[in-house]
């Protein structure tokens, strides 16, 4: 081809894509719209910054997330390389300092041989071969055209971004490091008795939220619902679920806390934490009343709060292909979240797939997708296989794969099975796709 390669979109699933198509020997033009024109989410221009967690969910291969990361590696991943130049603590989950991370990918894609950074919004979809990974905040003049595209009007849900406070803000001999399962010093908790946690559950049921006519009929992602959307399930959801005290003791009583709030680093340096899983759209106002009613942060400065966005995706099943193209324009592929993956890695892993295929359909050769036995391809089938009258964005679980040829009794055992499984799956996919790309005399990056 004389003119480059397109992708729209400089996030986690753009830069992916980008990186796929430069290994694999072709010119790319990657478009960005930031810093010129920013969404309610991002703050900087940087590529790949991560706008809700910093984390990157657990490395542990018998988890879905950790299964995931792992065939990721093996596809040669962009974001695990910077996500290891970045890491910080956090027990068996991959987390990083958010900008270490994003600062680590604009240096890795800009100074990548073949790809060229074009800082301008895209507001129609691209004539040639292209890749649209725009992601749940894609602009309204881009979403638009899609939708045109497509004949049909997107899909929408509401995430939320948990705020981050100053270290030097949280109270010593209150709060006590420890994570659930054995992590040292990668947590911070704050411990909460009995009397204190419903006090805070009342207060946070009875705090002022933003609201708007426009969320009425649209629903949350039940990944990252906000903190008071939770507690108004039940008493005890949040004990049992972000606020659970499972493996941690409070050294000045020697017990477990009724509930805890745990805080996670969010730089390198230690300065910034997280309340985990507090993702909430209370009022800025209210977030420091009620947040401070929490044993440790009485006096916490928050350094990021809170907020709440829309994130609008695709009805994959519906309009796209199998390999997530246009169905008449099969070198149009769009990637990432806009497709109805859920989670940073999900999007990234969506990126090299496209990036994949999209390198195949320029050599005349059908796209492939990964066996079903593996995360990325029991994910990849679920988008394609779903209702399209009931289409959700989903994120990595062994409920996506195939089910063991045999029955398995252990949960424990049960998933070391189906991690090994898929693991030698995608292993044995990648080298018939490498070859494959070898024998049409374009080397696969990592083959």
């Amino acid at each position: 081809m004389t003119e480059p390669v397109v992708v729209v979109g400089g996030g986690l699933a753009g830069c992916e894509a980008a990186w796929a198509l430069a290994n694999r020997g072709h010119r790319v033009r990657l478009y960005e719209m930031r810093p010129g024109t920013s969404t309610p989410a991002h703050a900087t221009g940087l590529l790949g910054e991560l706008v809700c967690t910093n984390s990157f969910k657990s490395e542990d291969p018998t988890t879905a997330h950790g299964e995931l990361k792992r065939e990721m590696r093996a596809l040669g991943s962009l974001l695990l390389r910077c996500a290891d130049e970045a890491r910080v603590p956090a027990g068996s989950a991959l987390a990083v300092d958010r900008a270490l991370f994003a600062r680590a990918m604009t240096h890795a894609v800009s100074s990548a041989s073949g790809i060229e950074i074009v800082r301008r919004e895209i507001t129609g979809l691209p004539d040639g071969p292209a890749i649209v990974a725009t992601g749940p905040l894609t602009s309204d003049r881009l979403s638009r055209a899609i939708r045109e595209a497509l004949g049909h009007e997107g899909l929408s849900f509401y995430d939320a971004i948990a705020p981050i406070v100053s270290r030097d803000s949280v109270a010593e001999g209150v709060v006590f490091p420890g994570g659930r399962f054995g992590e040292a010093d990668d947590y911070l908790n704050c411990p909460l008795g009995r009397e204190e946690y419903l006090r805070f559950i009342h207060e946070l049921r009875a705090a002022d939220t933003y609201e708007g006519h426009e969320w009425e009929n649209v629903p949350y992602f039940e990944g990252c619902l906000p903190i008071e959307v939770m507690a108004a399930r039940g008493q005890d959801t949040l004990r049992f679920g972000p606020m659970k005290p499972i493996g941690l003791k409070d050294p000045r009583t020697r017990r477990r806390p009724h509930a805890v709030v745990q805080l996670r680093r969010e730089d390198r340096a230690g300065q910034m934490w997280n309340l985990v899983g507090f993702q909430t759209r209370l009022r800025h106002a209210e977030q420091k009343r009620v947040f401070r009613m929490v044993p440790g942060l009485e006096s916490a400065e928050l350094l990021r709060y809170g907020g709440i966005h829309r994130n609008s995706y695709l009805n994959f099943p519906g309009g796209l292909s199998h390999h997530g193209s246009l169905r008449a324009r099969p070198g149009l592929i769009f990637a990432g979240q806009l497709t109805g993956v859920e989670g940073y890695t999900e999007s990234a892993a969506s990126g090299i797939l496209a990036g994949m295929n999209l390198d195949r359909v320029l050599r005349g050769e059908a796209p492939v997708l990964p066996p079903a036995t593996t995360l990325l391809g029991g994910l990849l089938r679920y988008l394609r296989e779903s209702d399209p009258g009931h289409f959700q964005p989903m994120n990595s679980n062994w409920g996506l794969v195939d089910p063991l040829s045999e029955y398995v009794r252990d949960r424990d055992e049960k998933r070391r099975r189906l991690a090994d499984r898929a693991n030698a799956d995608l292993l044995r996919w990648a080298r018939e796709v490498a070859l494959a790309a070898q024998t049409a005399g374009t080397v696969a990056a990592g083959a």
